[in-house]
């Protein structure tokens, strides 16, 4: 198993210090309950998947290659009592959700469009989503200096994950260019 370039994460402290309350992410995008299952595309922390557990009614699959940042999910849910969080070790990039077709209502793509092949993982969002279902996504902007994230030269812009989201079966529902008190992201809703 290979992790997607420039996908390290720094201490929790640190990184958590970016985002404030991840709830407001949510909010912004109109995300406030979730029908059924939810999948994470690289929960790290599980920084964004302790703040969507309670908004999902059914289990939200905290999905990343590194066991690592599986454990340190899994231990964040216990310790906050979140049964609907299940935690796993998963290439999804080279193996998928391991999610059946049309079998989730939400999925987060937080800060991950930037590895080598994104329309794939656009694909296997697009696959695993009910015909209502919607991806979130955010992503460290392309055009500033930001205290963390990938190189400037291999973030996309929001156009561009429109454009591949387009190409991949998905309409864009909403577009937030300046995310209030996140100064370093962009986000968008891309409906199946």
């Amino acid at each position: 198993m290979v992790k997607g370039r420039d996908s390290g994460m720094p201490p929790v402290e640190l990184w958590e210090s970016f985002f404030g309350s991840p709830a407001d992410i949510f909010d912004a995008l109109g995300c406030h309950t979730v029908h059924g299952d939810a999948v994470e595309f690289g929960c790290g922390y599980g920084t964004f998947t302790v703040a969507l557990a309670p908004r999902v009614s059914g289990s939200l699959y905290a999905l990343d290659i590194d066991p690592t940042m599986v454990s340190a999910t899994a231990a964040r849910a216990e310790q906050m009592g979140m049964v609907n969080i299940k935690s796993e070790q998963r290439d999804f990039v080279s193996a998928g959700s391991g999610r059946l077709d049309g079998s989730v209502s939400l999925v987060m793509l937080f800060n991950i469009l930037h590895i080598e092949e994104p329309l794939d993982l656009l694909c296997e969002t697009h696959r695993i989503l009910r015909g209502d279902g919607v991806a979130a996504v955010i992503h460290w902007k392309h055009d500033i200096e930001t205290p963390r994230g990938p190189p400037l030269a291999i973030r996309p812009p929001p156009q561009l994950c429109r454009e591949w989201a387009e190409r991949t079966g998905f309409r864009c529902r909403r577009l937030v260019h300046q995310l209030p008190g996140y100064p370093w992201h962009w986000a968008m809703l891309l409906q199946r």
